[in-house]
């Protein structure tokens, strides 16, 4: 049995809710009181925008052993699928939501504590928490079955490795409902006794400015592209202990400017869908990646695999890795990602890292033309850069990369379509290319 939060006390602060802190007494009282009115089903689609009221339908659900699901978008197509495998889910929501023949449940506007104090619940370890689904970057998403002991150990050995401290006041820009959103954000104050913050910010202002009211200690939980176009717009940001990114790689140039910009240290975390947190690094230090406590790393001559610690069944990795003694790894690039061309051998996450450390480039991703066609022919590239030409880039390219390794052609947008969580899915390139040609 693993208990749902591990705060000191009921009088702890939980939340920060609008700028109103929300005790552990009241957070307590709102499980049980949301638990009792949900609707006697198996699974539940918690689209809760509010990360308060996420944490609360999440932890209302486990009591009614109700599994939630996390789907990487919520397109009417997508849902009606999940309603096809899953015949008993509901929709709990804080907002306007509508899905064709499926229940809806509004966030009710839950009582005030009357003062008594619930006793903090246990969850068997084996109990089945979370269906969540891989992201579609590469391909079709995929649901994986998380238990609640699963989620508690990755949450603890996260925490472990950033050495959080009881209090810490955690604000995310990564939805809950995604896989790094509902571990860093959620589950790793949940059960490390931090507080987690209701609000998600997106622009640059908004951020800063839900930093400076938090108390400290403070942490910031982000990707690589919310915190590209942070950097870009604030010189100097309020102190926090420490930044974590995911969802991509974060480049050495972007991690040293957010460390100077935050006076504090950005770590980064590697994992997937298929096994959650896997490993770290501090990219000022170094660009190879520390595997969390308790997980191994084998290889054989076809792929990459990781088990132990809270991965509870072994996940084949998707990467293309070299492993280094302890217990250290390089990455280089998704192995679906790999290019060869007239002899040579790169990979699209290099072409992009160079693509996009060219100043004036706020955004940029290299692509094959099109999976069904031989991709030695040529790659294509689209960009987001105002302020440049289609001869500059590629003149800097030129310095950097084989000439076979050159977008023809090179598309400029206004932006990539890009995800709640940063990232490009396999069907929004696919749809982006072939409005472009």
């Amino acid at each position: 049995m693993i208990p749902l939060i591990s705060h000191r006390g009921q009088t702890c602060v939980f939340a920060y809710c609008k700028g109103q802190a929300v005790s552990v007494a009241q957070y307590l009282c709102d499980v049980r009181n949301l638990a009792a009115t949900l609707p006697d089903r198996s699974h539940v689609l918690n689209l809760c925008a509010d990360r308060y009221r996420f944490a609360v339908g999440f932890a209302a659900a486990l009591l009614r052993r109700q599994i939630s699901l996390l789907p990487p978008n919520y397109t009417n197509s997508f849902v009606a699928k999940l309603q096809q495998s899953y015949p008993e889910l509901y929709c709990l929501t804080d907002e306007d939501s509508q899905f064709d023949e499926m229940e809806i449940v509004r966030y009710p506007n839950l009582p005030q504590t009357d003062g008594v104090l619930h006793d903090v619940p246990l969850i068997q370890a084996d109990q089945s928490a979370a269906l969540v689904f891989t992201s579609g970057s590469t391909g079709l998403p995929v649901a994986h079955l998380k238990t609640w002991g699963s989620l508690c150990r990755g949450a603890a050995s996260a925490a472990s490795r950033l050495g959080v401290e009881q209090g810490m006041a955690v604000l995310g820009t990564v939805p809950a409902q995604h896989m790094y959103g509902m571990e860093s954000c959620m589950l790793m104050a949940m059960q490390n006794g931090l507080i987690l913050v209701a609000g998600r910010p997106y622009y640059p202002l908004d951020i800063c400015e839900q930093l400076a009211a938090l108390p400290k200690p403070r942490c910031l939980i982000t990707t690589p592209l919310h915190l590209h176009y942070l950097l870009a717009e604030m010189p100097s940001m309020p102190e926090v202990e420490f930044v974590l990114s995911s969802t991509a790689p974060l480049s050495p140039q972007l991690a040293i400017k957010a460390e100077a910009c935050f006076a504090a240290p950005v770590y980064e975390i590697y994992g997937c869908t298929e096994a959650g947190m896997v490993a770290s690094r501090r990219p000022v230090q170094g660009m190879a990646w520390q595997l969390m406590p308790d997980v191994s790393l084998r290889q054989d001559e076809s792929a990459n695999f990781v088990s132990g610690g809270h991965i509870e069944i072994e996940a084949r990795l998707g990467d293309v890795i070299e492993v280094m003694p302890e217990r250290q790894f390089l990455l280089h690039g998704r192995t679906a990602d790999m290019v060869n061309m007239a002899g040579k051998r790169t990979s699209l996450a290099s072409l992009n890292f160079y693509l996009n450390e060219i100043p004036g480039v706020m955004d940029g991703v290299f692509m094959f033309p099109d999976e069904s066609q031989d991709r030695a022919r040529h790659l294509l590239a689209f960009v987001v850069a105002p302020n440049l030409k289609k001869d500059d880039i590629l003149s800097i390219l030129r310095l950097k990369l084989d000439a076979v390794f050159l977008p023809r052609p090179l598309y400029f947008l206004d932006k990539l379509p890009r995800n709640a969580t940063g990232k490009l899915t396999a069907q929004a390139l696919a749809q982006l290319m072939a409005e472009c040609r």
